[in-house]
This record gives C-alpha cells, sequence and structure tokens, in this order.
C-alpha cells in the first residue's frame, strides 16, 4: 500500500499505479457521480457512421445530408474512408505508447501544471482547482501553426516530432473537410465555418489512461463537452467511450480505421445563431 508521502512525489498516475491497489481519496467521486455500468446502453443503435469516400465526387451532396442528421440528432458520428492513411496512424499510435512508457525522469522534463502551457504532460483536467481528480494522464500539444510549437515539442523518442506532426498535418486537412460538410450541411457556403472561426489554431491530446485498481469509484474523464469547433477522436481500439443521447449514455465501441467526430461548443453555438 502506497503511503500518502508516496502519492504526493508522484505528480503523474503513469508512475503512482504500481505503488497502490486502492483508488487514492482525491479520485473517488461522489456516490451520485460514480459510473453506473446499469444506465449504459452498449446494443444498437450508436452513434451514426459516415462513409466519405467521394465526398469530392458525386456523392457530396449525400455524405453532407448525413452529417446534417448526425449533427441534428447526435452531435457525433464516426468517418469511414476519411483519407488518413494507416501507416500515418500506426506511427502516431505507436511513439505515443512509447512517449509514455519512457523512464518517469524523461517524462517529467515536459510536466507543467500550468494550463497555458502550449506543450506540457499532465494528468486529470486541472490540478490545482479541482476537487476530485480524473483518472488519466495526457500530453497536450498546439500544432498550428507547426513551425510556432514543434520545437516545444518531446524530443525523446527520437521520431516524435516527425510522427506528430504528419499526423497533424493530415488531421488539419480533415479537419477542414468537415467544417466544409458541416457548412454545407446547415445551408450555408463550404467555407462559411472556416471563416467564422477566422485565426482558428489547432490542438492535440494524447490520453493515457493507467489500469486503475478500483474503476468503479473514479472516471477517466466524466461527462463534459468540448469547447472547440470539434474534436476528432482516435478511440484507439479501446473501448469505454459513452455519448448521452436523448437521456441514455451510448458506448461507441471500436471499428477499425475511424475517427469519432464530436460537434464542439463553438459549432453548437453557430447552428443556433443560425437557426
Amino acid at each position: 500500500m502506497a503511503t500518502t508521502t508516496t502519492i504526493a512525489t508522484k505528480p503523474l498516475l503513469t508512475d503512482l499505479v504500481s505503488t497502490i491497489d486502492r483508488v487514492p481519496s482525491n479520485f473517488i467521486r461522489p456516490l451520485a457521480d460514480r459510473p453506473n455500468l446499469h444506465q449504459l446502453h452498449s446494443s444498437s443503435p450508436s452513434i451514426p457512421i459516415i462513409d466519405l469516400h467521394d465526398f469530392d465526387g458525386p456523392s457530396r451532396s449525400r455524405i453532407v445530408q448525413h452529417i446534417a442528421h448526425a449533427c441534428q440528432h447526435y452531435g457525433f458520428f464516426q468517418i469511414v474512408n476519411h483519407g488518413i492513411p494507416e501507416e500515418v496512424v500506426r506511427k502516431m499510435v505507436n511513439v505515443s505508447k512509447e512517449f509514455f512508457a519512457l523512464p518517469e525522469s524523461e517524462r517529467l522534463k515536459n510536466y507543467s501544471d500550468d494550463p497555458s502551457k502550449t506543450t506540457r504532460l499532465s494528468t486529470s483536467f486541472n490540478i490545482k482547482t479541482e476537487k476530485v481528480s480524473n483518472w488519466r494522464d495526457f500530453l497536450r500539444l498546439h500544432c498550428h501553426p507547426l513551425e510556432d510549437y514543434i520545437l516545444e515539442w518531446p524530443s525523446n523518442p527520437p521520431s516524435f516530432r516527425e510522427d506528430v506532426a504528419e499526423y497533424s498535418r493530415k488531421m488539419r486537412g480533415l479537419s477542414l473537410k468537415l467544417l466544409e460538410g458541416i457548412s454545407e450541411s446547415l445551408g450555408l457556403e463550404r467555407d462559411y465555418v472556416e471563416k467564422a472561426l477566422g485565426k482558428h489554431g489547432q490542438h492535440m491530446a494524447v490520453n493515457y489512461y493507467p489500469p486503475c485498481p478500483e474503476p468503479e469509484l473514479t472516471y477517466g474523464l466524466p461527462p463534459h463537452a468540448d469547447p472547440n469547433a470539434i474534436t476528432i477522436l482516435l478511440q484507439n481500439e479501446v473501448p469505454g467511450l459513452q455519448v448521452l443521447h436523448q437521456g441514455n449514455w451510448l458506448s461507441v465501441n471500436p471499428v477499425p480505421n475511424t475517427f469519432i467526430v464530436n460537434i464542439g461548443d463553438q459549432i453548437q453555438k453557430e447552428t443556433l445563431v443560425r437557426l
């Protein structure tokens, strides 16, 4: 059993988990706010799956209609045939695993509890202000413009900057394509949302959820909305994601070679203004 001193001297869960056999008190959710598997709806239907094949061809109007339905009724959808090469995704996943497998002293070179830092390794959401912490570590990176931030990124593993930069470029192209589809789904010019956002950035969070000795007491991440325009999530073949739909929590099971798109608060607000 870890002592209080041990817990206090381990800023990251990655290094804490091997020293404990119970969830520390600062991670335990109030009884009414704990995971409730009885409310989980894991069977179909789940969120829509949209095939982006031929998005720039004759199928565009049909795909835009699917995007409109998913945005209006779910706020989430999965995408297949998105154009991101499997090798790019594989390298991104592998280098992320390599990073979190580095020795503690090497990883902590990137640690910060300052939310304003554009590159930082940390844990939970905001450990300075929250009463209950979340069971995750994360590496957060600003990614656009790449030349402004890439030299801040970790230099270990050796391929980190190259692999993450290529993934970031591909994901930016995909996000702009999706913004076009969302704009057209609202009956607007395809570049409307991009122009409305103005000078917009791109951020990446690489989340790591260490094994939890008492998962019924805590969350990796609790219910939340994303404040940005859109989030493109790589689920990495790991189950656990749930989305709220008509008062029920739906389980989003991993589908190979897909991404999950979450319509964020900025576009939700824009949609309300337009409607």
